[in-house]
């Protein structure tokens, strides 16, 4: 896994911000790309794909619970409902098919509450052809972050999508409804996540990155899938036509694999080479990294305009606490910053105002590039935990940009439309009217909508938490690398 050339290389980018060994690790073809918004399209999309697979089918993941429903409206498609089903049927019906399942090995983290205990996955063993293993290939308290799924190396998703439970709803976001049910049977809120579908060399690419990432944490080394048509499922439309996919990185030090940083060089590059506006996704924002970078951008006289979409809070006390606490701080720095008033940060509200929880992990840099991935704007993505985003660029210069930041613009609409609950052409013509922030004020009217966020006063225990760094590192806290060579010291 090679690591970056030039992480400080502050010089602009001379044929763009996709840079090999620089903000990204590859770029790769791909004949078709697709932004899937929300789980709705994704879990029915992602049971099309497996359907077509003829030789091999990789899912690594932070998490998995195989009671969820692909389709909870009732299933369409071939084959049971629930994740787990549909594995164990299409493993027994189609034996050559080989089915690997990487999943984040909780460990200490799994007392805090975290995710889905793996105890239903031991089921899973009396099938020859389905291979579970729980990823603990990273320094102690470090996550397995990526959400990738890869069929027979000519199809693959990558993004911020899991298959777990909480994340099924549909782009309306309705109040109440009864559709997004736990297992448990137990009622959770809205839910808003992304993720990008591609295929030709770039589903490739992310094929060897997931065998990898399976070797780095198995020892086993699994061969490639034979060569096969190209697929593609019917119910996810094209949003980019034959492009170059970039795909950037993090993953921590550990053992010999050096620490991959593409992840934070593509983020800073974007927010230093921005030129009119930065539209942002993201579970959090508690990188002190890139609200400095941010800050810098704002105190130029005529610097982008940058809006943040965030959900009101992170989800969980001891996440909230430290995630929310840093926000509050860092809003703080950006804010002071902000003299020529160009940086806005909403939440999203449902048409009964219920908060919509923002899972998704995008970026949209002018009409330039957008970037889909598994990592957010805090310190564990940009070091610690291992994380795999693609990007899309368009390129100065070459034939197709003008096509490719067309697309960008209309992916960006579409967003907003969604939040806004309005068209994307209504979006279209309040950005070319009022510019982009003043341009979501002007739509942002009553129903689904964003509003403007405030943080809570910090409380003390919060500022324990946040001081300390415990849940959102950029590489291992001090006391754990301690406690890990006093462990190690007897085994000398």
């Amino acid at each position: 896994m090679p690591t970056n050339a030039a992480r400080t290389d502050d010089s602009p980018a001379p044929h763009g911000i996709l840079r090999p060994g620089d903000t990204c690790w590859r770029i790769a073809h791909a004949d078709r790309a697709g932004l899937v918004v929300d789980a709705q399209d994704y879990f029915r999309a992602v049971k099309e794909a497996m359907l077509a697979a003829r030789h091999t089918i990789m899912l690594i993941g932070w998490d998995f619970d195989l009671r969820i429903k692909l389709e909870p409206d009732g299933a369409t498609l071939e084959g049971p409902n629930t994740l787990g089903a549909f594995l164990r049927w299409i493993a027994k019906t189609r034996p050559q098919l080989r089915i690997f399942v990487l999943k984040w090995d909780l460990g200490m983290i799994q007392a805090l509450g975290r995710g889905s205990t793996p105890l239903m996955f031991l089921n899973w063993t009396t099938s020859d052809n389905i291979r579970f293993h729980l990823d603990g290939a990273h320094p102690p308290a470090a996550a397995h972050h990526q959400k990738i799924v890869a069929i027979d190396d000519v199809f693959a998703f990558c993004g911020g999508i899991d298959m777990t439970a909480d994340r099924w709803d549909t782009r309306g976001h309705v109040d109440a409804d009864p559709r997004r049910r736990r297992p448990s049977g137990r009622l959770y809120g809205p839910w808003h996540d992304a993720t990008m579908a591609l295929d030709g060399e770039a589903a490739k690419a992310l094929a060897e990155h997931a065998r990898e990432r399976w070797k780095l944490a198995t020892g086993e080394e699994l061969a490639p899938p034979p060569p096969r048509e190209p697929i593609w499922p019917g119910t996810v439309p094209p949003t980019f036509a034959d492009v170059d996919v970039g795909i950037a990185r993090t993953a921590p030090l550990y053992g010999d694999h050096p620490r991959v940083f593409e992840v934070e060089s593509l983020l800073l590059a974007c927010i230093r080479e921005a030129r009119e506006t930065i539209y942002c996704e993201s579970q959090y924002f508690a990188s002190r990294t890139v609200a400095e970078a941010i800050a810098a951008r704002l105190r130029e006289p005529d610097g982008p305009e940058i809006v943040i979409v965030n959900p009101v809070s992170a989800d969980g006390y001891l996440e909230a606490a430290t995630m929310d606490t840093a926000r509050a701080r860092l809003l703080k720095v950006v804010r002071a910053a902000d003299r020529h008033d160009r940086f806005r940060i909403y939440t999203p509200v449902t048409h009964a105002g219920e908060d919509i929880y923002v899972h998704a992990k995008i970026l949209v840099v002018d009409d330039r590039l957008i970037r889909i991935g598994s990592s957010n704007l805090n310190n564990r993505s940009m070091g610690f935990d291992t994380e795999c985003d693609v990007a899309i660029e368009a390129v100065a210069g070459k034939p197709d940009e003008e096509r490719i930041r067309e697309r960008i613009r209309a992916v960006r609409a579409d967003l907003l439309a969604e939040h806004l609950a309005c068209a994307p052409q209504d979006v279209h013509g309040a950005i070319a009217a009022h510019g982009l922030m003043r341009g979501i004020e002007h739509l942002r009217v009553r129903g689904r909508r964003l509003v403007p966020y405030e943080p809570d006063p910090i409380g003390p225990m919060e500022e324990i938490l946040a001081e300390n760094d415990l849940l959102d590192p950029e590489r291992p806290p001090k006391w754990l690398r301690r406690a890990k060579e006093a462990l190690m010291a007897p085994l000398r």
